[in-house]
């Protein structure tokens, strides 16, 4: 190119202010083609032009993820946060609505919109059994019901459900499917397990498609994917190896050989990554003495270059601060352990910033490679960016009708009535008391599970450990199903606890009990008895000395029920059947048939456990996959 002289250039004002004009166009068309921006690059290149441009403050940003609690605009924009949660309970307020939930998300979001490179953030929630700490939620049966359902074509519709009812809040992340594989009852998340049996949780990580929708025929084997704004990022948990651990004692240590991890444990994983599962969250426990945030020999090793996943690994609630014996001591060390083993974000939901500093410090003083930086990040924008986050990173209003609509409570009613397992049905097969009929004098429905909708869905709803009572959200209780589906002149009269004698007087056709757990979520749910509270068994006694009754436990896991099994005429096992009661009435007075099998093996004593079908010393009350069914009744 020629180089003009000052006098040339004096001398050709046109050409001087061409050439002006053609740098001024070159350096704008520069800043402006950012190649992340553009939806028509191809991923890799989007990931790769977006990762030159950060510095190392973004990076670290982009690996956190922080609760609502601290969230703000300008916390989000001052330190490049990539993801916030809401914890269980932790609304904008009590009982907002989706439009609340809407226009906070988004003040976040635009916090993040605001920074340099505006890359918009993830926002998470425990969505274990549809939007379930969102008010006015559509809640569905806990898993274990939906394991006794045997169908995985249902759970993909209640992902599809869930997905919308979580868009219809702005959340874009759900922390669900929990693949793990309960071995114990005695476990506080049991009900969270589809099954003891690996190979029905295996078959239920079709949610995994509901929530994100249907992989491309052509994806490659572990890339993410979801499919635009009216699906979720899952989440399959908790990886691994969470629901083997000794005596079932939540985040404790699983022992078992390497045949074992990959037959019961981690079957699940195999499904989800296949499906496109974007993101996969590690367990508080340990495997044979080793903290899984510190497993880099089954995080790295396996998850990643093993089985090529290649969403993001993310840490459970201050699940760093858990890997030493002592909580939350020599942290910065915490730090580089769990994040050299091969998390990617981490849920530190209040001590952000100490984070921050603590993997700043680490990665400056070399204590974490700048690859093992940029590995996490990649995964993460991966994710972003095949959500379609950096297109639609604000939500809107169109979906709010979606949250606790009526067609997803009639799913929800649907999957109550195909979870309850028939466990018993009269003295002898020609003689059931199931189903029953719906004109009668005068009925009895007793327990302490009868008219209380908190009871009935149990932990992970509106609140952390779930609550007791008919007012935390909408639903319909067992008590009001029964009085919705009896015949008119039939009278009803409900007694929560009576004593014999009322029973004895009252001259009722038939009594219905219902007795079961309180509600609990995680640790506080681990119980070595498994005995049902009371008044529960006197109830049971009670009543079904007196009039023939139909017995109906609501629990997230098998409970001990032998020493009553010979005063009960019928006995129904209904997990945590959420927000639509109506689908138990459903069946038990004939419009439906139970159709039901045994997720779990159901004990007889505590003294058994563990004990899964399969073991040498099985002796089971009722065994896995037992189910009495019944036909639904011609006129009633």
């Amino acid at each position: 190119m020629k180089a003009f002289s000052k006098q040339e250039m004096a001398g050709s004002p046109i050409s001087f202010m061409g050439l002006l004009l053609l740098c001024f166009w070159a350096a704008f068309t520069d800043a402006e083609f950012m190649k992340y921006k553009d939806p028509k690059q191809p991923l890799n290149v989007r990931i790769k032009d977006l990762m030159s441009r950060m510095t190392l403050e973004e990076k670290v940003g982009q690996m956190v993820q922080i609760d609502r609690s601290v969230a703000s605009a300008e916390v989000m924009k001052k330190y490049f946060i990539g993801s916030i949660l809401s914890g269980g309970g932790s609304a904008p307020s009590k009982e907002a609505s989706a439009e609340t939930w809407i226009n906070m998300v988004n003040e976040y979001q635009n916090g993040c919109l605001s920074t340099r490179l505006g890359i918009p953030m993830i926002y998470g929630t425990d969505a274990v059994h549809g939007n379930s700490l969102v008010y006015k939620a559509t809640i569905f049966p806990h898993n274990v019901g939906l394991g006794a359902t045997r169908d995985p074509e249902l759970v993909k519709r209640i992902g599809a459900a869930t997905a919308l009812e979580n868009r219809a809040t702005g959340f874009t992340q759900v922390f669900a499917p929990s693949v793990a594989v309960c071995r114990d009852p005695r476990w506080g998340r049991c009900y969270e397990s589809y099954s003891e049996d690996p190979k029905i949780v295996q078959a239920m990580t079709e949610i995994v498609s509901g929530l994100q929708g249907d992989i491309p025929t052509k994806s490659r084997k572990g890339v993410p994917f979801v499919a635009g704004k009216y699906k979720v990022a899952a989440c399959a948990k908790h990886y691994v190896g969470d629901g083997g651990t000794k005596n079932g004692v939540n985040g404790d240590n699983t022992e078992i050989d390497r045949h074992g991890l990959l037959t019961i444990h981690m079957p699940g994983y195999y499904n989800s990554i296949i499906k496109g599962v974007a993101t996969i969250m590690v367990s508080y426990s340990s495997l044979n003495g080793i903290k899984m945030h510190a497993n880099n020999d089954l995080i790295t090793g396996f998850l990643k270059n093993t089985l090529r996943f290649r969403g993001f690994v993310l840490s459970d609630w201050q699940a760093i601060d858990r890997i030493p014996s002592v909580f939350h001591t020599n942290y910065s060390h915490s730090i580089q352990i769990g994040i050299q083993a091969g998390i990617d974000m981490v849920m530190v939901p209040l001590n952000f910033t100490e984070f921050i500093d603590g993997l700043t410090f680490q990665v400056k003083n070399k204590g974490i490679p700048m690859s093992r930086i940029d590995d996490a990040v990649k995964r993460i924008l991966r994710v972003k960016f095949v959500m379609g986050l950096f297109e639609n990173p604000l939500a809107d209003f169109s979906l709010v009708n979606q949250l606790g609509s009526q067609e997803h409570r009639e799913l929800a009613r649907e999957a109550v009535r195909r979870s309850l397992v028939l466990l018993k049905n009269g003295e002898s097969a020609d003689r059931p008391l199931l189903p029953l009929p719906k004109k009668a004098s005068k009925i009895l429905v007793a327990g302490s599970h009868a008219d209380n909708l908190g009871y009935q869905c149990g932990g992970w709803t509106i609140e952390w450990q779930g609550l007791s009572g008919n007012n935390l959200t909408s639903g319909t209780t067992i008590l009001k199903a029964i009085e919705n589906t009896i015949d008119p002149n039939t009278k009803v009269v409900y007694k929560e606890n009576p004593d014999v004698e009322y029973v004895k007087s009252n001259k009722f056709s038939y009594a219905i009990v219902v007795v079961g757990e309180h509600p609990y979520a995680e640790s506080l749910g681990d119980n070595l008895n498994l005995t049902i509270p009371d008044p529960g068994p006197s109830t049971i006694t009670n009543v079904c000395g007196a009039v023939k009754c139909v017995v109906i436990i609501i629990s997230g896991r098998p409970v001990v029920i032998q020493p009553y099994i010979s005063s009960i005429d019928a006995l129904v096992a209904a997990w945590l059947p959420g927000s639509e009661g109506q689908g138990v009435a459903d069946v038990l007075f004939g419009d439906y048939g139970f159709t039901g099998k045994l997720p779990r093996t159901w004990f007889k004593t505590v003294h058994q456990l563990p004990m899964n079908v399969g073991d040498p010393h099985y002796d089971p009350l009722f065994p896995f996959g037992f189910g009495l069914t019944t036909k639904p009744a011609k006129t009633n």
